[in-house]
């Protein structure tokens, strides 16, 4: 029996149940180097690369990154948990080198994520107390092919044996 959604209690419940991949997002705007957690990340466009993401905009991380133009969306793998979870948490330090973070021509990079995506912000849409943001990709940075790190009812995970389908292993079936 599918409950009834009607209220944010339920409605965040509901995408407790749906698992997501889980991004860094960074950039380097007046006063130092700013990120956070996020496991609202999707692909909008591939001809031109287009990607958006929703913020909270109650985090001071939030704030910062919002007032930059220039940022960087790191895809993280399974064993970069303990990076998602300092970003993801007020207090804790962020851009060490124990996490992996290494300092690139004034860019902070981090060589072991799944990919790296360079981007220019196109347009920012307030959303109740979220603000999404939509982004052309300049510049994507393949890193070691991995597990993702999956967010899934409030917690990291990495991802089970894959579920046989009539299109498992047939190409171009899937993105």
């Amino acid at each position: 029996m599918v409950e009834e959604i009607d209220d944010a209690t339920r409605f965040k419940r509901a995408f407790r149940r749906y698992p997501t991949g889980v991004a860094v997002v960074t950039a380097s705007p007046v006063g130092g180097p700013v990120g956070l957690t996020a496991s609202s990340v999707a692909s909008v466009a591939a001809e031109p690369a287009v990607l958006s993401f929703s913020v909270a905009t109650s985090g001071r991380s939030a704030g910062r990154l919002l007032e930059a133009r220039d940022l960087t969306v790191h895809l993280l793998s399974a064993s970069q948990a303990h990076v998602a979870d300092a970003f993801a948490r007020a207090g804790v330090p962020r851009f060490t080198a124990d996490q992996g973070w290494e300092l690139h021509r004034g860019s902070w990079r981090l060589p072991d994520a799944l990919a790296e995506l360079d981007c220019r912000v196109e347009s920012l849409v307030p959303v109740g107390g979220s603000t999404i943001v939509v982004a052309g990709v300049v510049a994507t940075r393949l890193g070691p092919a991995s597990a993702p790190l999956v967010h899934h009812d409030r917690t990291f995970r990495r991802l089970g044996p894959v579920v046989e389908t009539r299109t498992s292993g047939v190409a171009g079936a899937g993105a």
